[in-house]
């Protein structure tokens, strides 16, 4: 099983959508028996609070629930736990890092390092353009799912 833990500042936006999306992913090519996806935050700010509204809407309009999600975050001891950590921007994976002490098995990346394109997710709390991230996250979760099955059938 491949354990992947999504990761953003609050775990209301990036990291959530990217944890619902993957999982219709790996749903839609049955492979969710080979798969535990979860989202987490880097900081304190949001704990306990739901998935943001306007994330929820696209979400849903796409069919999908994110009902009893509430952001939580990361801790030391989650290293390991999961086996591999997606951020969504520098910031996330530098505070990953801080956080783990390293990263001496190379479990942590961003989102957009398994697309042609690597660069941050920008944060749509900031920007307000959530389908912006959306669509990066499309693109980031459908390479990565890509990448290890790829991986996996090299192995």
């Amino acid at each position: 099983m491949i354990r992947i833990l999504f990761v953003c500042h609050g775990n209301i936006c990036r990291s959530p959508m990217a944890e619902f999306i993957m999982k219709d992913l790996v749903r839609k090519r049955g492979l969710e028996a080979r798969f535990e996806i979860a989202s987490a935050a880097t900081s304190d700010e949001e704990i306990g609070n739901p998935v943001y509204p306007p994330v929820r809407a696209l979400l849903h309009a796409r069919g999908l629930s994110c009902a009893g999600k509430t952001a939580w975050r990361i801790r030391a001891a989650d290293y390991g736990n999961y086996d591999l950590f997606i951020g969504m921007d520098g910031a996330n994976r530098r505070n990953m890092q801080r956080l783990f002490g390293g990263d001496p098995q190379g479990k942590v990346s961003l989102l957009l390092d398994y697309t042609g394109h690597p660069r941050d997710v920008a944060d749509p709390w900031y920007t307000r353009d959530f389908r912006e991230a959306e669509a990066d996250i499309d693109r980031g979760c459908a390479a990565l799912l890509e990448y290890l099955t790829e991986q996996e059938h090299r192995n």
